[in-house]
C-alpha cells in the first residue's frame, strides 16, 4: 500500500480533492496541500474541516508553502511529509519540475493536463512527445508510476474509450468526446477553470481524422447535439490534451473533441482576441511596463471558484462512439452528468472543479491500493478501466450509457 498524499494547487479543482483525498485518507494517509499562497490552502483545509469530510481523524491534514519549480525545494518537501503519492493540480506550467520531484524520490506522480512551456502555445502534436514522453524510460527504468491527465477531460473520458474497446466494440469508427456546461454563474463573462489556461487552449485546433492530425480554426465548426438531461447544446470542434495520447493508443480511425460554448461566450472571446487581450506575449505600456495581455485578463476575471455559490445547472461529457460488435454496426454514448447546486452544498464548488477533481483522487486510490501501481508512465486509456469507473460511481461521478444515442 502506498500511503500519504501531497496536493499540489490550492485552487478549484484542488479544493475538491482536498475534501474527497480527506474522505478517503483511510487509504491515502496524511493529506499535505502545497502552493505558493499557503493562505489559500488553509482555506481548503478550513472548509474540509467545516464541512466534516475527514474519515480518519488520526491522519494528519496540512498545509505548507512551495514554488513547485524549485526541484529541490519540491524533493526536500515530500520527503519532509512522507509522501508516496503526489496530485499535481497546480498551473501546467509546473508539470515536468514535479515530475523530475517525483523520479528523484520515487513518488507516485498524478497530473489532470499536459505540459505547457509559458513562451509556446499548442505546439505541433502529439503534445504529449514534446516533453512527458521524453521522460518515460527513466520512469520505467526507475520504476515510476506517472499516471498523465488523471482528471476528466482528460482523464475519465480516456478511461470511456477504454470501457468502449473493452466492453462494447471489436472494432471502433469514431470518438467524439462531448463536454457541455448547461449552467449559469450570474457574471456577465467567467471561465470555468483558469482564464490562462483556458484562453491558450484557443488559438489552433488539432484534430484526429482518418488516422492523421488535421489542423482546423478555432471555433469554425459548430455542431447542435441533444444530449441526455441537459437537451440541445451548441458544441465547436476543438484541440484538447486527451487526442494526443487516444491517437496513439486507441485504434481509432477517427477522434474528435468537441466544447460547448453560447454565442455570448464567443462573442466576448472573439473581441477580446481581436483586441490581442488573449495574447501570451509581452507588450510594453506608454508607461514602459511590460504586460502579458493574457495574466491581465486573468486578474480581471472572476476567480473560478468565487463561482460555485451561485452556479445552477448541470454539466454533461462523454463519449460518443461509433463502431462494429459481433459484425454489426453499433453506437453508444458514456457520459456523466454533474449539478452545480449538488456540488456546493456537498463540498462548496462548482461542477466543473468538481469533475476535474474527482478522478485524480480515485487514481490516488487505485495507486494506493496497487490497482494502478504500475511502475511507468501511462495514461489513463492504458490502465484498466473497471475499478475507475466503480470508484467514481462511489465517489459522485456515476457513468451511464446509452445504446443507440442520436449521431452527431
Amino acid at each position: 500500500m502506498r500511503k500519504n498524499v501531497l496536493i499540489i494547487g490550492a485552487g478549484g479543482v484542488a479544493h475538491v480533492a482536498a475534501h474527497k483525498a480527506a474522505n478517503n485518507n483511510d487509504i491515502l494517509g496524511d493529506i499535505c496541500i502545497a502552493s505558493r499562497t499557503q493562505k489559500k490552502c488553509d482555506s481548503i483545509i478550513e472548509s474540509v474541516k467545516r464541512k466534516n469530510h475527514i474519515k480518519d481523524h488520526t491522519k494528519k491534514l496540512h498545509s505548507k508553502q512551495i514554488d513547485a519549480l524549485d526541484i529541490p525545494n519540491t524533493v526536500k518537501l515530500i520527503q519532509e511529509t512522507r509522501s508516496e503519492i503526489v496530485i499535481n493540480l497546480g498551473q501546467a506550467f509546473i508539470n515536468m519540475s514535479l515530475l523530475e520531484a517525483c523520479i528523484e524520490t520515487g513518488a507516485v506522480y498524478i497530473d489532470t493536463a499536459i505540459h505547457e512551456e509559458p513562451n509556446k502555445v499548442c505546439e505541433d502534436p502529439p503534445w504529449y512527445a514534446n516533453y512527458e514522453w521524453k521522460r518515460k524510460d527513466r520512469c520505467k527504468e526507475k520504476g515510476i508510476t506517472a499516471i498523465l491527465g488523471a482528471g476528466f477531460d482528460p482523464g475519465v473520458v480516456n478511461a470511456y474509450c477504454a470501457l468502449a474497446v473493452k466492453h462494447h466494440f471489436d472494432q471502433i469508427d469514431t470518438i467524439d468526446i462531448m463536454d457541455v456546461n448547461a449552467g449559469n454563474h450570474g457574471q456577465y463573462f467567467a471561465t470555468n477553470f483558469d482564464p490562462e489556461i483556458n484562453f491558450r487552449e484557443f488559438k489552433k485546433v488539432w484534430t484526429w481524422i482518418d488516422r492523421k492530425w488535421v489542423e482546423e480554426k478555432v471555433h469554425s465548426i459548430k455542431k447542435i447535439y441533444n444530449f441526455p438531461v441537459v437537451g440541445e447544446m451548441p458544441i465547436y470542434l476543438n484541440g484538447h490534451d486527451e487526442l494526443h495520447s487516444l491517437s496513439k493508443n486507441i485504434d481509432a480511425n477517427s477522434i474528435r473533441f468537441w466544447m460547448g460554448f453560447s454565442d455570448h461566450y464567443i462573442n466576448v472571446f472573439t473581441v477580446l482576441t481581436k483586441l490581442g487581450l488573449t495574447s501570451e506575449k509581452p507588450v510594453i505600456t506608454a508607461e514602459g511596463v511590460e504586460v502579458v495581455p493574457l495574466k491581465v485578463i486573468k486578474a480581471l476575471l472572476p476567480d473560478p471558484s468565487s463561482l460555485a455559490p451561485n452556479y445552477t445547472g448541470k454539466t454533461c461529457i462523454g463519449n460518443l462512439v461509433k463502431g462494429k460488435k459481433d459484425g454489426k454496426d453499433k453506437m453508444i454514448f458514456i457520459y456523466n452528468t454533474c449539478d452545480h447546486k449538488e456540488c456546493y452544498n456537498e463540498l462548496e464548488s462548482q461542477a466543473i472543479s468538481y469533475t476535474a477533481g474527482v478522478p485524480p483522487v480515485a487514481a490516488a486510490m487505485l495507486a494506493a491500493r496497487g490497482d494502478w501501481d504500475v511502475k511507468m508512465m501511462v495514461n489513463v486509456e492504458e490502465l484498466n478501466p473497471d475499478p475507475f469507473i466503480e470508484l467514481l460511481d462511489r465517489m459522485g461521478l456515476p457513468t451511464q450509457t446509452v445504446e443507440s444515442p442520436k449521431p452527431l
